[in-house]
């Protein structure tokens, strides 16, 4: 199955005229701990969830750049709902490395919906045809609207050294711990998962460290150079967009109230006049441009090395997480900044400022997103040392 496959300004106006719509559910999110079936539909009806499909089930494999802006187009309307959207993509790429006859069961509807996770957290064990999977995964994010979830287990074989291993498991075969009670991305529903003697197929797993560096059973993939790139730096230009969408909002926010905001106990009737407004405005947008470069170096990174079928080296994985980070952390200076010059008022729930602030500072404590582990791992690289981590 193939389609016509929208361009990047075809597929970033769908997602701009998401905008409002992803607003008006955003209270909804937070108050039910999940994103609006109503959201979920629109954004299967714009398309988001066929960017990283592939071609022949209908999906748009979209560049990396496009996914970057997509991410934070749809962060102005809802940081819960784009975390969610862009969640789903790193998946879909994970599951378009198995053999092709599982994709055609995965991928029987181009807007399928994977969710998954990147931590070890199970066990499996060797079974006739298969293997068996008892554990539980956090923070499955999108689990709730998910009918396939990719699930990471060690594989403990007689004889043989444990092998950490990938595998597609149907979300129905699975139970949902309804714990996801937070602070902050509230409403991306990122409960966790448990498996109890799940059986996985054995074309159903994969070796983890071969989707790591790229490396599936997919030969009809085999030529798409989107699939060849390492797992890492694709998941992490598949979610830096979101911070820097949550920093555009902020700024959409607090330019939206200056003229109607008065700075209290001064004699400024309104906050547009006051110097320290011209200043503060000046240093997040700086911060944003800056979280900018940074993004879009990462996500030209990754369609470069795409479009030349290249090995990646280890400074360029590394600078890729670092580019990263670096994008979260001055993404959440820039909220920082203009929630601080929000005043008293920006603290009630009618506000969305307070809910970008929350949804930020969630995002940066990732154990990938985190500015100071990948800050970390690019220092020890400059300081001649090897990454102490094989998520690279």
């Amino acid at each position: 199955m193939t389609n016509d496959q929208p361009g990047r300004a075809e597929v970033l106006r769908r997602a701009s005229e998401l905008v409002p719509t992803l607003r008006k559910f955003s209270t909804w999110n937070e108050e039910n701990r999940r994103v609006h079936d109503e959201a979920v539909a629109a954004l299967t009806d714009a398309g988001i969830f066929r960017l990283r499909t592939p071609t022949r089930y209908g999906g748009y494999e979209c560049d990396t750049r496009t996914l970057v802006d997509v991410a934070a187009t749809l962060a102005r309307g809802d940081g819960s709902t784009a975390w969610t959207a862009s969640v789903y993509w790193i998946p879909t790429w994970m599951a378009s490395h198995f053999p092709d006859h599982v994709q055609d069961q995965v991928f029987a509807s181009p807007d399928a919906r994977i969710c998954g996770t990147l931590s070890p957290s199970a066990m499996a064990a060797p079974a006739e045809g298969g293997i068996v999977v008892n554990g539980k995964w956090g923070f499955i994010t999108g689990a709730l609207h998910s009918r396939w979830q990719v699930v990471i287990a060690v594989l403990v074989a007689p004889e043989a050294e444990p092998m950490p291993v990938i595998a597609l498991v149907p979300t129905a075969d699975l139970h949902i711990i309804d714990d996801w009670h937070t602070s902050g991305l509230k409403g991306t529903g990122s409960v966790s998962t448990v498996a109890q003697d799940v059986f996985v197929p054995q074309d159903r797993f994969l070796p983890l460290g071969a989707v790591l560096q790229g490396q599936g059973a997919s030969q009809a993939n085999a030529a798409s150079g989107i699939y060849q790139v390492p797992l890492l730096p694709v998941a992490s230009a598949s979610s830096v967009g979101v911070a820097l969408g949550l920093a555009k909002a902020a700024m959409d926010v607090f330019t939206q109230r200056l003229d109607d905001r008065k700075i209290t106990y001064t004699d400024y009737a309104s906050q547009r006049e006051a110097p320290i407004t011209h200043l503060q405005l000046a240093e997040a947008a700086m911060l944003i441009d800056e979280a900018e470069f940074h993004a879009h170096r990462l996500a030209g990174t990754v369609d470069r090395k795409a479009a030349e079928r290249a090995e990646w080296t280890m400074p360029e994985r590394v600078l890729a997480r670092a580019d990263m980070g670096a994008a979260v952390r001055r993404s959440q200076e820039a909220v920082e900044v203009l929630a601080n010059a929000s005043g008293g008022s920006s603290i009630y729930l009618d506000n969305p400022m307070q809910r970008i602030r929350r949804d930020i500072q969630a995002l940066s404590m990732h154990a990938l997103m985190h500015p100071d582990t990948n800050a970390e791992l690019y220092g020890r690289l400059l300081s001649g040392l090897g990454p102490n981590t094989l998520y690279v």
